[in-house]
């Protein structure tokens, strides 16, 4: 956890704060995204996700120097907005993921 991000407590346990996003750069076919609080185990499925859309030429994440630069989402299309591509691809993991906690649910007969 990043020692300068802002956490709060819930539910007893101590939270890291929700990921923010900033807009750098845009334009027709690309956009650059500042990444505040990133938590790596979702950004490096969705960079994944946007790889397999066929209309996605390029997406990086670059992490840079940890304490002196915030990470950055990069994305570039062949067609279509990137901010599509993006919104796509985290409905695509959203749905897979909900689908592999209804299979839990389900096997494991959890409430």
């Amino acid at each position: 956890m990043d020692a300068g991000a802002p956490q709060g407590f819930k539910g007893g346990r101590l939270v890291p704060a929700a990921m923010q996003f900033r807009v750098l750069e845009r334009s027709k076919d690309s956009i650059r995204i500042e990444v505040e609080a990133p938590e790596d185990t979702l950004i490096y499925p969705l960079v994944n996700q946007l790889l397999k859309d066929t209309d996605v030429e390029d997406a990086k994440y670059s992490v840079g120097h940890p304490q002196l630069d915030k990470p950055v989402l990069y994305i570039k299309t062949k067609k279509g907005k990137p901010q599509t591509a993006l919104k796509n691809a985290a409905q695509g993991l959203s749905d897979e993921f909900g689908s592999v906690r209804a299979a839990a649910k389900k096997e494991l007969r959890l409430s």
